[in-house]
């Protein structure tokens, strides 16, 4: 009997997530599954949860929620011969939107049941995993400001970019290194990527695949606020590598180095981070992860 646990963060999309033990077993019967159904109650609690789904040897994890969410089950799996399952419940759904998991929690279901899943690549900063982007700059204080609006919601994400755009200054100089080249500069953003999608239907890096065995990295140099309102209007036709201060690339390894600073803060699968060091460390694992897609 195949045993399946669901890790479901019942406040992700602005408190509508429904998924219920009732809905699950209609599609899971209990006399050919043996489920287990887990309800988080705080930030980082789907982490202490999939060590015990882990440790009760499960061929299936089904993480309910949001990227934030999605990422702490997934992180618990990495290297591990259990199929992680998706039903998005959050705000952006970047993951799971690159995947081609549907939005509708019962198609998502229905998806799990079927069974078909992949191996994708997983992203490691600073120790961290990550499974769609990374960033450290605009983006990262754009994810900043959205987490302390307490909303969900495009709106709420369009706010927070404009206030960040407000706050934008930087005269900071970093070392970016390219696996062996490195680059000096001002960035307005570093944005090192695994997916094709932030979630909302954008995307920085078009081209990006879970599958290719190499992070698809994004650095936008310094620019005036005209040209930040143009990079923005760019993106929404995936038309932002056309601008003179986008360089994009390919690379299994990057750092990032604050040259002057002693701390660095950065946004990972929109959790933002503040190391007390002036350096972060990308690498990725290839085929490291089992996902239901």
């Amino acid at each position: 009997m195949k045993e399946i646990h669901f890790i479901i963060n019942p406040i992700s999309g602005s408190g509508k997530n429904t998924i219920s033990e009732k809905l699950v077993v209609e599609y899971f019967p209990k006399s050919a599954f043996k489920i287990g159904i887990f309800y988080t109650q705080y930030k980082n609690h789907a982490t202490e949860l999939v060590k015990n789904s882990v440790k009760s040897g499960v061929s299936i994890v089904v993480a309910s929620g949001g990227d934030g969410t999605i990422n702490e089950v997934a992180s618990g799996l990495v290297g591990s011969t259990i199929v992680l399952g998706i039903v998005p419940a959050g705000s952006g759904n970047g993951l799971a939107s690159n995947l081609n998991i549907p939005l509708e929690i019962d198609k998502a279901l229905a998806l799990i049941k079927n069974g078909d899943h992949t191996k994708i690549d997983v992203g490691i900063v600073n120790g961290n995993y990550f499974f769609s982007n990374s960033g450290t700059g605009f983006d990262a204080q754009v994810i900043k400001n959205y987490e302390d609006s307490n909303e969900r919601t495009i709106t709420s994400y369009i706010k927070s970019s404009i206030k960040a755009l407000k706050e934008y200054s930087t005269n900071e100089s970093y070392y970016v290194c390219i696996d062996d080249k490195e680059i000096k500069c001002q960035p307005f953003m570093v944005f090192v990527s695994n997916s094709n999608e932030l979630g909302y239907n954008l995307s920085l890096t078009p081209k990006a695949s879970l599958k290719d065995g190499v992070f698809d990295v994004l650095i936008v140099s310094k620019i005036n606020k005209l040209k930040i309102l143009l990079f923005g209007l760019l993106m929404l036709f995936k038309r932002h590598e056309s601008l003179k201060e986008v360089q994009c690339y390919s690379a299994k390894k990057v750092s990032v180095k604050n040259e002057m600073g002693s701390s660095i803060e950065y946004q990972l699968d929109g959790e933002v981070r503040n190391e007390k060091t002036n350096r972060i460390d990308y690498q990725l694992l290839e085929n490291a992860l089992c996902v239901i897609c």
